[in-house]
């Protein structure tokens, strides 16, 4: 990973938007600071399109696209889109409601059986606004242990659905999206980008395991400082690092692209 400063000014001026992740990247220990929220405005004003994508619900997708200065929200790892249009808020689910009810029975029995092996797990407090995945608590209000988490992702496994976690939750879903195919997507849906464009010229930046797609396809890709603590678990690193973590990294990268791009 090369330091921020490496970014160069070039670099910044082809971008055309940034997406970014949300808990402990935007967010510091789950909160939205006053530094964080006006480097949103700051790179709005600069041209960027804002794409804010975590795998938090589809209910704090609605928040933040009504809410926040942005161009979107990709909530549920990719999965669930939120936005407005008109002056009106949108949300899009690529999954019919058949299929949708169908895989949410098959997520019940998941959460059956990991609460009969992995007891100690415990189902996250914004379940209610989950339309397809489940989640656990690993770091949140309680910190689960390695050996724990790694017995309930083989439980998710065992189901024949996907995992994915980040540094506060472990997702189990039958989607078949991740947050890099659905920036993707909805950056063809909404803006008539193709994906080689968006790859190039879109940022991304985050800092945990759920972020490794987005690491991974992306051209610009930027971690917060705290993403030293979670490169176990990515394949590609970030390509550069803020010297400050979480919303502190955020409210760097944004002065960072402001300044180089005038």
């Amino acid at each position: 990973m090369r330091p921020l400063s490496q970014l160069g000014e070039a670099e910044a001026r082809g971008l055309f938007g940034v997406a970014f992740d949300l808990d402990d990247t935007v967010l510091t220990k789950g909160e939205l600071t006053e530094d964080a929220y006006r480097a949103l405005f700051a790179m709005k004003r600069s041209g960027l399109r804002l794409l804010a994508v975590t795998g938090r619900p589809s209910a704090w997708g609605e928040l933040v696209a009504r809410q926040w200065p942005v161009d979107g929200c990709i909530a549920e790892n990719g999965a669930i889109y939120t936005y407005r249009d008109q002056g009106h808020l949108s949300r899009l689910d690529q999954e019919p409601e058949a299929e949708r009810r169908s895989r949410r029975i098959r997520l019940s029995q998941i959460v059956v059986a990991a609460r009969e092996a992995v007891p100690e797990a415990r189902l996250t407090d914004d379940m209610d606004g989950r339309i397809s995945d489940v989640t656990w608590d690993i770091g949140e209000r309680t910190r689960l242990p390695e050996d724990r988490i790694q017995a309930l992702i083989a439980v998710i496994v065992a189901h024949g659905a996907r995992w994915s976690r980040s540094s506060v939750h472990a997702h189990a879903t039958f989607d078949t999206v991740d947050k890099a195919s659905g920036i993707v997507r909805f950056c063809h849906l909404r803006f008539g980008e193709d994906a080689s464009r968006t790859l190039a010229r879109l940022a991304f930046v985050g800092d945990s395991g759920n972020d490794a797609p987005c690491f991974a396809a992306f051209r610009t890709t930027v971690g917060v400082a705290n993403v030293k603590n979670h490169l176990a678990h990515l394949t590609v690193p970030p390509r550069y690092v803020t010297s400050r973590a979480m919303g502190e990294g955020f409210a760097e990268l944004a002065a960072h692209l402001t300044g180089l791009r005038g």
